[in-house]
């Protein structure tokens, strides 16, 4: 979807930038083919027996430069360039023109703007049942669960009128214990390369800084439909066949997710880079 860029007034100050709020990061085993269909050839795919570690992160911002906002990344795997290796995006789905915005001209990223649809589906208890999950990880606001319900997560990306589903995202609904542990508080850092669109030429690098709470919870379980694999593929094909993509980045093996609990994150701005194989 084109943004104009005249309708928008940033709340972009000066890098970096600060977001708050919570998240869900979940790493998946991505076909190394699927992947390096994301991957500019500067770059090489750090995989192993034809696959590499993708997966996804899901936030919701109560503090932002652009406000409130949810954001899906997915993440399409690892790529190499001396002497680091960093995360490469392969879509980013965001319900903020603003900030999809900033994505596209000052980080390079693949953003889109989207529709996050949430609801809790209640599940009867079972007894010696763990609940797993979040409750108002993604601004759900007062509202009160049972510690077995579900929370789904509907992604649709907006293009105008038109839509299109990416995917259903659906957890488990936090526990409301008022002293629930949230996980020890760590500080990390998630380094990432972008460019190479239609919005920001350039290769760049990026890091995000996290501080947080985290925990380990049960992996997500992600639903879409796939499309069958199109060739000869014309322009508007092409960009049809990238989000195909991205949903089977989606539907991947998940093997672990962390839970991001009183979440900052400060973005640093990013550097062109010349890549090196």
């Amino acid at each position: 979807m084109d943004i104009e860029e005249g309708r928008i007034s940033s709340g972009y100050a000066k890098p970096p930038w600060i977001f708050k709020g919570s998240a869900l990061y979940q790493i998946h085993l991505v076909k190394a083919a699927t992947a390096r269909a994301f991957i500019p050839k500067e770059f090489r795919l750090v995989e192993a027996f034809g696959y590499t570690l993708g997966g996804f992160f899901l936030a919701s911002y109560d503090d932002s430069p652009a406000g409130v906002f949810d954001e899906l990344v997915v993440i399409a795997g690892i790529v190499w360039n001396p002497p680091t290796s960093c995360a490469w995006a392969a879509r980013v789905l965001v319900n903020s023109n603003e900030a999809c915005h900033h994505g596209r001209k000052e980080v390079g990223l693949p953003s889109h703007v989207a529709r996050f649809s949430k609801k809790i589906t209640a599940v009867p208890k079972r007894k010696k049942d763990r609940a797993f999950g979040f409750f108002d990880t993604f601004g759900l606001g007062t509202t009160l669960s049972h510690p077995q319900d579900l929370m789904e997560v509907k992604v649709s990306e907006v293009d105008g009128a038109a839509s299109a589903d990416i995917c259903n995202i659906q957890m488990r609904s936090e526990e409301t214990k008022v002293k629930k542990w949230m996980g020890p508080a760590i500080k990390m850092s998630l380094p990432s390369f972008s460019g190479n669109t239609k919005y920001n030429s350039n290769l760049l690098k990026y890091s995000c800084h996290l501080h947080c709470r985290v925990r380990p919870v049960k992996p997500a379980v992600v639903s879409g439909a796939l499309e069958d694999e199109t060739k000869n593929l014309s322009s508007q094909e092409s960009l049809e066949n990238e989000r195909r993509l991205s949903i089977a980045v989606m539907l991947s093996k998940p093997i672990v997710a962390l839970q991001f609990k009183v979440l900052t994150m400060q973005v640093e701005a990013p550097t062109v880079i010349n890549p090196s194989i």
